[in-house]
């Protein structure tokens, strides 16, 4: 996996569009484009949906390429060791297993 900018990078070119072109489609101007595809801004949570229509990816696709993204730059800014992403592994399989755990349940009077 590469940066969520590169992967915007990398889109945008394989369409041929210019930053311009791509800032016009999806409301952002050429230099926030031009940062983005950097790394030195964040890229809009509000846009996923319209990014994932420009670019005909599925949305839980660019959301998970988004946050991990966003994770893994939050785990280097503060240094955490490589174990945090096994962690998170099994963080993430904890809350999913404590929402099936916590499903529906119906009393008959």
């Amino acid at each position: 996996m590469v940066s969520f900018g590169h992967f915007i990078k990398t889109e945008r070119e394989k369409r041929e569009w210019t930053q311009t072109e791509f800032g016009a489609k999806i409301g952002i101007n050429t230099s926030a484009i031009s940062r983005i595809e950097n790394g030195s801004q964040k890229f809009s949570k509000s846009k996923l949906q319209k990014l994932s229509e420009l670019f005909e990816i599925e949305l839980q696709q660019v959301i998970d390429l988004f946050f991990a993204d966003k994770f893994v730059r939050e785990a280097l800014k503060y240094k955490c060791s490589e174990s945090v992403f096994s962690v998170a592994e099994d963080t993430a399989n904890y809350y999913r297993n404590m929402n099936v755990k916590q499903g529906k349940f119906e009393f008959n009077n």
